[in-house]
C-alpha cells in the first residue's frame, strides 16, 4: 500500500495561565492510499486536537506547542508539523483536507454555497470563475445534492443538516486531496442520512484512492467504514490494529466498554448485547492518574499494577498494539 501520511510521536501541549498541559502523547499511525483509519474515543480523548494539529489549525505558539512529525508522502513529502505556515496553507485544501463536525458553523453564513466552492477551487487552481462555477456544480451533483445548479445560489442556513454536510464534503473534495480528515461528520445526522454520507465517502475513496482519517466516538460507524482503528484515551493510544480484529477480540477494557455502548453491536470481547455505559469521565489532562489513565474507571483495575507508571505499549500480534498492564490475563479470561 502507498503511504499518504506517516504520523510519528505526535504530541500536543497547551499553555494555561500557570503551566503547560500535554493533551496528546506520542501518537503514531500511518494513512494508506484507498484505506480508512478510524480514531476512536470519548470526547476529551484528544481526537479532534490531533486532527487540528495535522491541519495546522491549533493556536500559534506560545498558546500551543506541537512536536513529532507528520510526513505527507508523494509529490510533496512535507512534514506538516515542521513547514512554514505559508507552505502549509498551499497544502491545506489541496493535498490534505478536512470535513468539520458542525457544517453550520464551518460554512460562511454570508456567502452562497457556490461562492464558497469557487473560492476553494480558485485558491489553489488557476482557472476562470466560469470554469470554477461549472466545477462547483459538478461537485454538488457528485455528492448527491438535487438540482445542483439551483443550490449553488443557496446560503448555508437554507439547507438541511444533511445537505450542509454534503456541501462540506464537496468543498473538502474539490481538489481531490491525497488525505481527507473527517471529524465526526455524521454525529448530528439521523441514521438514514448518516448511512448515505458514509456510502458517499466510500465511493469517493474508491474513485480517487484518497487516504482517510475518520474521527468518531461510535464503534458502529467504525465497523461500517474503517480498515484500521486506533483507540485513544486521555490523549494516548490504548489499542490499535485491523478493525475486524479489534471488533472480534478487543484486548483493552476501554475498547470493550466503547463497543458495549453501541446498540446491537455484539462482540465476543464484551460478552453482552445490551446497551452499557462506562462509569466516570475522561480525566483532566492537567491532572492525569498515575499509570494507566483509564484505571480509575476500569472494572479490571489492579492496585499496584495498573496505577504504576509506565504502562508500556506491547504487540500481541504483528499488527496489533495495546497499552494495558493486564491485557494478557484478560485475554486468557475471554478465551
Amino acid at each position: 500500500m502507498t503511504e499518504r501520511l506517516r504520523v510519528q510521536d505526535l504530541s500536543v501541549h497547551f499553555r494555561s495561565e500557570r503551566r503547560e498541559v500535554q493533551v496528546v502523547h506520542d501518537l503514531s499511525f500511518t494513512l494508506e492510499a484507498g484505506r480508512t483509519l478510524a480514531l476512536v474515543g470519548e470526547s476529551g480523548s484528544g481526537k479532534s486536537v490531533t486532527s487540528l494539529a495535522l491541519m495546522g489549525l491549533l493556536p500559534p505558539p506560545p498558546q500551543s506547542r506541537t512536536t513529532g512529525s507528520a510526513l505527507l508522502e508523494g509529490r510533496d513529502g512535507a512534514d506538516l508539523l515542521g513547514i512554514p505556515e505559508s507552505r502549509r496553507r498551499r497544502l491545506r485544501g489541496d493535498r490534505i483536507a478536512m470535513i468539520f463536525q458542525e457544517p453550520l458553523t464551518s460554512l460562511n453564513p454570508v456567502h452562497s454555497v457556490g461562492a464558497q466552492l469557487v473560492e476553494a477551487i480558485r485558491s489553489h487552481r488557476s482557472v476562470s470563475r466560469r470554469a470554477a462555477w461549472d466545477r462547483a456544480e459538478e461537485l454538488l451533483d457528485e455528492v448527491g445534492i438535487p438540482e445542483p445548479a439551483a443550490r449553488l445560489a443557496s446560503f448555508p442556513h437554507e439547507l438541511s443538516g444533511g445537505m450542509r454536510q454534503r456541501v462540506m464534503i464537496a468543498i473538502a473534495l474539490a481538489l481531490e486531496p491525497d488525505v481527507l480528515i473527517a471529524d465526526e461528520p455524521t454525529t448530528a445526522l439521523d441514521v438514514t442520512v448518516q448511512a448515505q454520507i458514509l456510502d458517499l465517502l466510500r465511493r469517493v475513496q474508491e474513485r480517487t484512492g484518497m487516504a482517510m482519517l475518520f474521527i468518531t466516538h461510535d464503534f458502529g460507524v467504525v465497523a461500517d467504514i474503517a480498515h484500521r482503528t486506533v483507540v485513544m484515551y486521555a490523549g494516548r493510544m490504548v489499542e490499535a490494529g485491523p478493525t475486524e480484529d479489534i471488533l472480534r477480540r478487543p484486548l483493552m477494557p476501554y475498547t470493550s466498554g466503547l463497543m458495549a455502548s453501541v446498540p446491537l453491536l455484539e462482540t465476543a470481547g464484551t460478552g453482552r448485547s445490551e446497551l452499557a455505559t462506562i462509569d466516570g469521565f475522561v480525566p483532566d489532562p492537567a491532572a492525569p492518574p498515575a499509570g494507566c489513565a483509564f484505571h480509575p474507571r476500569c472494572a479490571h483495575n489492579r492496585p499496584g499494577r495498573c496505577d504504576v507508571p509506565p504502562i508500556a505499549v506491547e504487540a500481541p500480534a504483528p499488527d496489533r498494539s495495546i497499552r494495558c498492564a493486564r491485557w494478557r490475563e484478560l485475554a486468557e479470561e475471554v478465551r
